[in-house]
């Protein structure tokens, strides 16, 4: 593994930090004390990111997105996520990548115009008894008018993001038992304005405001066949690789709320004086920005490690666990370390450190639970020995 950035990878860390810096920081402190991201603030930025070349760029170059490496994607990521979750994964749209999977006539409806900037994708899984336990989902489709026919959908799904700004929902839903007793689930592309689809605000969340959480509700919603995305039966296994990446999108964009937190902490430590010395010179102060740097660079080192290996095709669950636990963790602490270095100024809303501390608690749950990565890392231990 080479450690050195390629002339191509500075120049898109430059490009990217640069935009967030002149297009996304000025508005952060109206989306911060609004909780909105207001419609044509985001449509604003989105023309901005595709005249940039930011807009789709995780997707490769053969369906028009950027055909970033992994890697650089990751370095890319890492930028974006300094800034304001709304403003960045709004106002940046990434498509998901689980539209890689649909035929081309489904790419010639949803993913290229998602490419594009026409149109917003969002997906549904979670439900209100289903979380991290995806085979407990009771949304279901029913096969109508035999093999080849389409399909009725009923239930509901919940904590969908940004579904209020979505024109169709990437769908995972029951369609079968194995014969093990075991949901087997399926995926669809639903136009959220089909007969029977109805959207209702979802919670009020700490986390990422101006970043939004839907209800959606199924209500005997008529897709035809061609809403089949990817085999049927094969929706978790198309769901388990869509989570790998955005997986590694989290860890990311955690890694640049970090550094930005830690650089406000060593700037505030070496001008803050207090009994006649700049603060950072105490070792109480000066030992947390040693220890958050060292954290900072063990979830950087884990998490770029990961993504080479998903380029070499030999990364595994555990080392995108891996570097979700650790980078996620690593943010916990460091915002966290960050406010007691810069004491009461440090919850006060003229900085960005009370919305970072907000923000990094969501990031241990969502895309998988903490726990849930320590069972994956575990899993993958103890398993060769057969236990």
């Amino acid at each position: 593994m080479d450690f050195g950035l390629t002339d191509e990878q500075r120049s898109i860390v430059e490009v990217t930090r640069a935009f967030v810096e002149r297009e996304l920081y000025p508005h952060e402190e109206e989306v911060e004390r609004t909780g909105v991201l207001r419609p044509e603030l985001a449509a604003q930025i989105r023309q901005k990111a595709l005249a940039a070349g930011l807009y789709a760029a995780n997707m490769p170059e053969e369906v028009g997105g950027a055909g970033l490496d992994t890697v650089t994607w990751v370095l890319y990521e890492k930028e974006l996520g300094k800034a304001n979750y709304a403003l960045h994964y709004c106002g940046v749209p990434r498509p998901s990548n689980i539209l890689l999977a649909g035929t081309e006539a489904q790419r010639e409806k949803y993913l290229y115009p998602c490419v594009n900037g026409e149109k917003i994708d969002c997906l549904a899984m979670t439900e209100p008894g289903a979380g991290s336990d995806m085979r407990g989902m009771r949304t279901k489709a029913t096969r109508e008018g035999g093999e080849g026919g389409g399909w009725r959908i009923k239930g509901s799904k919940h904590f969908i993001s940004h579904a209020d700004e979505a024109d169709f929902v990437i769908l995972v839903a029951v369609t079968g038992i194995d014969d093990a007793g075991r949901s087997q689930m399926s995926t669809f592309l639903v136009d959220l304005d089909a007969p029977g689809v109805a959207l209702h605000d979802g919670y009020r969340n700490v986390s990422h405001r101006g970043y939004t959480n839907s209800i959606i509700d199924f209500d005997d919603v008529y897709v035809g066949p061609d809403a089949l995305l990817g085999e049927e039966g094969k929706g978790f296994e198309l769901a388990g690789e869509w989570l790998g990446s955005t997986r590694l999108q989290v860890a990311a964009t955690c890694l640049g709320r970090a550094e930005r937190a830690l650089d406000l902490s060593i700037q505030h430590a070496a001008t803050r004086e207090q009994f006649g010395q700049p603060i950072g010179r105490f070792q109480g102060v000066g030992f947390k920005l040693a220890d958050m740097a060292t954290e900072l660079r063990a979830a950087e080192l884990m998490t770029l490690h990961a993504a080479w290996k998903y380029d070499q095709g030999t990364a595994t669950d555990a080392d995108i666990a891996m570097a979700k636990l650790k980078a996620t963790e690593m943010l916990a602490l460091v915002a966290d370390e960050a406010i007691q270095i810069h004491g009461g100024m440090g919850l006060m809303d003229e900085l960005p450190l009370e919305r970072i501390w907000r923000d990094a608690r969501i990031e241990r749950i969502w895309d998988g639970t903490s726990e849930i990565q320590r069972h994956i890392v575990s899993r993958s231990l103890l398993r060769p020995l057969g236990a």
